[in-house]
């Protein structure tokens, strides 16, 4: 009996290797090649793959491809519209944050309509059946499969020829028997995945994947897993809030860096249907160190407070913190502020944060953070009705933002009376808010301090 292959796979990138090595040559970790079978091409899998033609481009019918609605708008606006059939979705996050309960959510909604499988690897099926009932949804015609074995998985949904929606929860519990790792390897990751999406794609199923992340927050298993897929979303919120976030990083149907916003109730997910609300706290009274930003969230504007803390300190080194905003941008606004505007905080802590756990990467915010942070240390309140984006640079500049007119709309539409905005952002028409134009940072600093 001839001696079966072996290679050694890397479990930082997933590299493999003819003989065993202490540092990776793809990646440059050491220690991490470990030895597994080398995997076989089975004649088994061909009852899946269908058959190759070649297309011309002029004659793909675009028409026919008909999104898959959800039932939750949220999810099919960060999805783009909805599921695409043969598009994989992958949708990773903190233990315990909602993945299973939103994908069950969404299936028991689209079951009726056409067929859907439910697969799970780390629950059994009475405990689905309890989520199911709690949820008031346990009557749905929904299909449940325990396994974790992917090839049993396509052999009992691929006699289906109607199947249009698979969910697999979780891809790190799946395993191949083609590979002698353990599940949630990354070869056995890869090997499974590239399984799922092939099917996917030669039968037109929509595929939602979970997946587990790491302590950095970011998807488990090699890095290729995100290219393979269509979609990828993430999990956005503190587990202590009531209020959950779906962003998507990738979307090779929609926009990346569209939001959905969700609130977790007893009853499962509800949508959000004025994300604004969530991040806007009106108070009593001005009070400084808080300023209204009209941010941008994929296609639609949101309205956050971005509030700041300046603190003296006797510490050698202040401290630089920010929450939903990057700490570096934050310390080039305050050298900003002390060449260009004369406000020093060489000698205090500052902290800035963006309410409701929302992570503002554009540059638009730059002008809320630098006022709050004024306020803060001149003890002076912004006015409550006012609404501030624009960027800043180096030289004090206020540089335009894009979007601009949906920004003010936006700002208009919650009673906000005025908006500072850079001056290449005014906009040629009325829309109901008293736009201020400015030009420098120092501008906007007399302004509000001048009430």
């Amino acid at each position: 009996m001839a001696k079966a292959k072996t290679i050694f796979v890397c479990d930082a990138c997933g590299g493999q290797q003819p003989k065993w090595q202490g540092q990776c040559p793809d990646c440059g970790a050491w220690n991490t090649l470990n030895e597994a079978a080398a995997p076989t091409r089975r004649a088994e899998r061909a009852q899946y793959t269908g058959s190759v033609e070649l297309t011309r481009l002029d004659r793909v019918d675009v028409a026919r491809v008909e999104r898959l609605g959800t039932g939750l708008g949220e999810f099919d606006r960060v999805l783009g519209g909805g599921l695409v059939p043969g598009g994989v979705v992958l949708l990773g996050g903190d233990p315990g944050i909602g993945k299973s309960t939103l994908l069950l959510r969404a299936l028991t909604d689209l079951a009726p309509r056409v067929a859907c499988c439910y697969v799970t690897g780390e629950e059994s099926l009475d405990q689905i059946g309890l989520r199911a009932q709690r949820l008031g949804v346990g009557q749905v015609p929904l299909e449940l499969l325990a396994e974790t074995c992917v090839e049993t998985i396509l052999a009992r949904v691929g006699g289906d020829r109607n199947l249009g929606v698979l969910a697999i929860d979780s891809i790190q519990t799946l395993f191949s028997e083609e590979l002698q790792s353990a599940p949630g390897s990354v070869s056995q990751v890869r090997e499974c995945a590239a399984q799922l999406v092939r099917f996917a794609k030669t039968r037109g199923v929509a595929t939602l994947l979970v997946g587990h992340v790491t302590k950095e927050g970011t998807l488990a298993g090699p890095r290729v897993l995100e290219h393979m897929v269509d979609t990828v979303l993430y999990f956005e919120s503190d587990l202590g809030s009531r209020f959950r976030i779906v962003r998507a990083v990738k979307n090779r149907f929609g926009a990346a860096n569209e939001m959905g916003f969700f609130v977790m109730s007893e009853e499962g997910f509800r949508e959000v249907k004025n994300p604004s609300a969530i991040f806007l706290a009106r108070h009593s009274a001005p009070v400084p160190g808080s300023v209204t930003l009209v941010t941008r969230e994929g296609t639609r504007p949101v309205l956050v407070e971005v509030q700041a803390l300046v603190d003296h300190t006797q510490a050698q080194s202040p401290r630089r913190l920010a929450q939903g905003f990057d700490t570096q941008r934050l310390g080039l606004l305050l050298a900003v502020l002390h060449r260009h505007c004369g406000f020093a905080s060489g000698d205090s802590d500052v902290f800035a944060n963006i309410v409701g756990g929302l992570r503002v990467g554009e540059t638009a915010a730059d002008l809320a953070v630098a006022l709050a942070v004024v306020s803060s240390l001149t003890e002076r309140p912004v006015p409550q009705d006012l609404a501030v984006f624009g960027e800043i640079g180096l030289t004090g500049e206020i540089r335009p933002v894009p979007f601009g007119e949906e920004r003010l709309a936006e700002a208009q539409k919650h009673g906000f009376k005025r908006a500072l905005v850079p001056r290449a952002n005014a906009p040629r028409r009325a829309l109901g808010i008293d736009v201020v134009p400015i030009d420098r940072l120092s501008e906007a600093l007399a302004l509000v301090h001048a009430g």
